[in-house]
């Protein structure tokens, strides 16, 4: 489980101070996905990286399966994130000189995976996200979406139970927006927990819940019954 206790984010700008979150409170079980929306600055990429043992809040604490991440050294949150944690990116965060098979080997490889063991791996992920025959494209030899697809394997390479999605179909156009967001829905019947960032309406209504931020504030989460499928 992740939960958030009280938690405030202050960033100082210019002559003043900003509360990118504001004593912000909620609990996000195993198996839940969550769609996290709000106007620009209202702190939904704060939240995400906080959540994620990436940003110390200021205040408050951060739980995941009920250890206090920000009471960890750094070493130790690193450990747990590349563990437990996979983060997706709206600029995809690829590295340029990498193939797409390189790409996803490098959790494994940092992991300790042998090599046989990592090519094997990636290219079984490429192909479950429909890129077995893109294994030797570079990014600037892919389109836009078959880099978003090349991240999401790179997510599942460790086999993280949290996935923190921020703003994932931003760049896409509607119809791989879908594809993205159906493999989010399907990794999460799997029984991952996603946390996702989004402005787009069809990508919220796939979330089992939606909480809305407003100037670093959460609103009550909006359920939902029935969620469409793909």
């Amino acid at each position: 489980m992740l939960k958030m206790e009280a938690v405030t984010k202050k960033y100082n700008h210019r002559t003043h101070e900003v509360a990118a979150l504001d004593g912000a409170t909620i609990e996000i079980a195993n198996g839940d996905f969550v769609c996290v929306v709000g106007p620009s600055g209202s702190g939904k990429s704060t939240l995400l990286l906080i959540l994620g043992g990436m940003l110390s809040p200021s205040a408050g604490r951060v739980l995941f399966d009920g250890q206090s991440l920000y009471d960890l050294t750094p070493d130790e949150r690193a450990r747990i994130r590349r563990q437990n944690i996979g983060f997706v990116f709206q600029t995809f965060n690829l590295v340029p000189y990498l193939s797409a098979l390189e790409n996803v080997q490098v959790p494994l490889f940092l992991a300790g995976a042998g090599e046989v063991e990592q090519k094997a791996q990636a290219a079984a992920l490429l192909e479950r996200v429909g890129l077995a025959d893109r294994l030797d494209h570079k990014p600037s030899e892919l389109s836009v979406g078959q880099q978003q697809r090349v991240a999401l394997a790179r997510v599942l390479a460790n086999d993280p139970t949290v996935i923190l999605a921020d703003e994932p179909t931003g760049n896409l156009d509607p119809e791989t927006s879908r594809q993205i967001i159906g493999f989010l829905d399907e990794v999460n019947l799997e029984g991952r927990t996603i946390v996702m960032v989004t402005h787009d309406l069809h990508a919220s209504q796939r979330a089992k819940r939606t909480l809305r931020l407003l100037e670093g504030a959460i609103l009550p989460a909006e359920e939902k019954q029935d969620r469409p499928r793909a």
